[in-house]
C-alpha cells in the first residue's frame, strides 16, 4: 500500500497480550499504533511501538481527546473481559465491559468521522459445534455471556454500518497463543486460564501441576481438541483487516485459526519436548460447557484478505511461548 494509506490507529487494549502484538504488526507495516488501555489487565512495558493513552473505553471525553490528539483514522477494538468462567458468574460486568463501552467507542468514532473498525471477536460466538471445522456461516448459539457479548457487538457493528457507512471486520479468534518473545511481549494474564502458559509454568515449577479436564471425549486420545493460532499471525491479520477497512466499505466476520486441531495431550507432550522436562499434571472430569473439538475453517480470511498463518505449527507456538516464560520469569 502507498504511504498515503498509512494511518494512526487507535488500539483499545493495546497493552494486552493480543493488543501488543497487533501494535507491533501495525508498526512493522508502517502504521502508527496508539494504545488506549486502562492497564487493568494490560502491561505498561508491552507498549513499545507507539504512545500509550491511559483511559477507559467507556469514557467519551478521554476517547475524544485521544482521537483528536493523535489524528486517528482507524480503530482496532480489543479491550474487554475475556474469562469465560467469570462471565457465567458476573454477566452484568461482562455486558458492561464488552458491550456498553463499545457503544461509547462507536459513538465517539462516528462523531470524529472515523470509519475503519476492526473488532476482536471469538469462536465462542458459535457455541457447541454442529460440524468441525466451523465456517463463518455456522449457527451462532453462544453458551456463555462472553460469547453472547461478542456476538452482540458483531450485530451492533452490522447495524451501525447500515446506518452510517462504518467499514468493519470482526475476527473470530480460536486459541491465541505463542509470543514475540525477542521483542519482550507474550502471554501474561492474571489469572491465567490458557493451556499453553499453564503447562509451561507447571513445567517450570512456578505453579501447581496442570489439570487435564476430561479424558473421555470422542477424540483420538480422549482429550479435547483446539485450534491454536500464533499471536504473530493474529497481528498480521489485523493489519490486513485495517488496510481493507481503510480501502473502502466492508462488513464481514472472519475466523482466525489454522484448521488443525491439537489435543490437550498433544500440547502437554509438545511443552515437555520443548522444555526438556515433564509437565506435572493430573486428570479431572470434563468441565461444563467444554466442547470436544473447536477447529476453524479459515478459508474465508485466506481468500478475502490474503491472510496466511505462517507461525502456527504447534512446535513453533510452544517454543516461542516457552522462550517468553523463561524471559519473563527469569528461569
Amino acid at each position: 500500500m502507498g504511504s498515503d494509506n498509512k494511518a494512526s490507529v487507535l488500539v483499545t487494549g493495546g497493552a494486552g497480550f493480543v493488543g501488543a502484538h497487533v501494535c507491533r504488526a501495525l508498526a512493522l507495516a508502517g502504521h502508527r499504533p496508539v494504545a488506549f488501555d486502562n492497564l487493568s489487565a494490560g502491561h505498561r512495558d508491552f507498549v513499545r511501538w507507539g504512545p500509550l493513552v491511559e483511559g477507559e473505553v467507556g469514557d467519551a471525553a478521554a476517547l475524544d481527546a485521544a482521537i483528536a490528539a493523535h489524528g486517528i483514522r482507524a480503530c482496532v477494538h480489543l479491550a474487554g473481559s475475556i474469562e469465560v468462567g467469570l462471565s457465567v458468574k458476573e454477566p452484568v460486568r461482562f455486558w458492561q465491559n464488552n458491550v456498553s463501552t463499545t457503544l461509547v467507542l462507536l459513538d465517539r468514532l462516528q462523531a470524529a468521522g472515523v470509519k475503519a473498525f476492526v473488532f476482536s471477536s471469538t469462536a465462542a460466538v458459535y457455541g457447541m459445534p454442529e460440524q468441525v471445522p466451523m465456517a463463518e456461516d455456522h449457527p451462532k448459539r453462544p453458551t456463555n455471556p462472553y460469547g453472547e457479548t461478542k456476538l452482540a457487538v458483531e450485530q451492533i457493528l452490522a447495524a451501525q454500518a447500515r446506518a452510517t457507512g462504518l467499514s468493519w471486520i470482526a475476527f473470530r479468534y480460536f486459541n491465541a497463543a505463542g509470543a514475540a518473545w525477542a521483542d519482550g511481549i507474550g502471554e501474561d494474564h492474571s489469572p491465567e486460564s490458557h493451556l499453553i502458559p499453564l503447562a509451561c509454568q507447571a513445567a517450570m515449577g512456578i505453579r501447581p501441576p496442570l489439570t487435564i479436564f476430561g479424558t473421555d471425549y470422542p477424540t483420538p486420545d480422549g482429550t479435547a481438541l483446539r485450534d491454536y493460532i500464533h499471536v504473530a499471525d493474529l497481528g498480521a491479520a489485523h493489519v490486513l483487516g485495517i488496510e481493507r477497512a481503510l480501502a473502502g466499505p466492508v462488513a464481514a466476520a472472519f475466523n482466525l485459526g489454522t484448521g488443525q486441531g491439537y489435543s490437550v495431550r498433544d500440547v502437554v507432550e509438545t511443552v515437555a519436548r520443548v522444555a526438556g522436562k515433564p509437565v506435572p499434571h493430573s486428570f479431572g472430569k470434563r468441565r461444563d460447557g467444554d466442547s470436544p473439538a473447536l477447529v476453524a475453517d479459515p478459508a474465508a480470511a485466506k481468500r478475502e484478505l490474503g491472510w496466511l498463518p505462517t507461525h502456527s505449527d504447534l512446535a513453533r507456538i510452544v517454543a516461542d511461548a516457552w522462550a517468553w516464560h523463561q524471559l519473563r520469569h527469569k528461569i
